[in-house]
């Protein structure tokens, strides 16, 4: 019983520092969220104001263009999906990845081909284990992103908008991220981005019904509706990243809690079976030395006989 002992012992040990890796792990994560929070509420102004500009374009010009006018038979389709770089955060990025295989699997079966843009090293190793073929992928930022890491994510989406699906263009432009709702509350989404809906564009700037004023342009709609095109992504590709950065780090902190309890739970079960173990040496011990000594008694006995 004392090897028992001792191997309870040490996986008290080993529980224990598991234990204070996951609880420092918990804090961090609870004090980034607040951070990541700010940050997506200082950015949702600028992308409303955005959106409000080029839904003002659209609707006093009738100027087609990529950015508000949807092709009337599309054959191509980008997904943007954006995952995590670390681990240890629960079904974090695996929530983002099937969202982003149910939006495939709709597009295709609308009969559109599907370019796949991946940020976060879960899904680049995610669709690089199945040899799936991806577009392009960046790493690195997840965690606390930048508007330069939005603008270099959003150039080669651009890039493929502006050019025509014969030259390997696209004809849309989804992105799959994770929204964050609330500190327990994270949900997997999937936004068009292009062509701009003016319907959709409206509810989320709460203009129901709002009257825009007459703008005139110059030199024309299409030239204002060509440099709001880049600003609009990389502000639409920021928020996200903002959004899917605050969902992280709840998520992290929600997994890291219950591994913190899960392992004080353990520690108090591994603590009882230890004691346990311990009143069985003591008691083994005690019946050796009473054993012991009644057999010195008989053997006494015997002897003055």
């Amino acid at each position: 019983m004392g090897a028992q002992l001792r191997v309870y012992k040490r996986r008290i040990r080993s529980v224990t520092a598991t234990k204070k890796i996951t609880k420092a792990m918990e804090m961090i994560a609870a004090s980034r969220i607040v951070k990541a929070q700010r940050k997506v509420a200082a950015s949702a102004p600028y992308a409303a104001e955005l959106t409000r500009a080029v839904t003002a374009v659209a609707t006093g010009s009738n100027t087609k263009h990529p950015l508000t006018t949807e092709v009337e038979a599309p054959a191509r389709a980008a997904v943007l999906l954006v995952t995590s770089d670390r681990g240890l955060a629960g079904g974090y990025s695996a929530n983002a990845i099937k969202a982003a295989e149910r939006l495939t699997a709709r597009l295709r079966g609308e009969g559109k081909e599907v370019d796949t843009f991946i940020v976060g090293r879960k899904g680049v190793a995610y669709f690089g284990f199945r040899e799936r073929k991806v577009a392009d992928s960046w790493t690195g930022f997840t965690d606390s992103p930048e508007y330069a890491d939005a603008k270099k994510v959003a150039a080669p989406l651009i890039e493929a908008v502006r050019k025509d699906t014969a030259e390997g263009g696209v004809d849309e432009l989804h992105i799959v991220f994770t929204e964050f709702v609330s500190m327990m509350t994270q949900t997997p989404v999937d936004n068009r981005m292009l062509p701009l809906s003016l319907e959709k564009a409206k509810e989320e700037t709460g203009g129901k019904s709002e009257i825009l004023p007459l703008f005139d342009f110059e030199p024309s709609a299409e030239d204002v509706l060509d440099a709001l095109l880049p600003r609009y992504v990389e502000s639409r590709i920021y928020n996200a990243l903002l959004q899917a950065a605050a969902s992280e780090h709840a998520a992290r902190r929600r997994a890291m809690k219950s591994a913190t309890d899960n392992a004080g739970d353990l520690i108090t079960n591994l603590t009882r079976l230890a004691n346990a173990a311990r009143q069985a040496d003591i008691t083994q011990e005690i019946s050796e030395i009473v054993g012991g000594s009644a057999a010195l008694a008989d053997a006494t006995a015997g002897s003055d006989k």
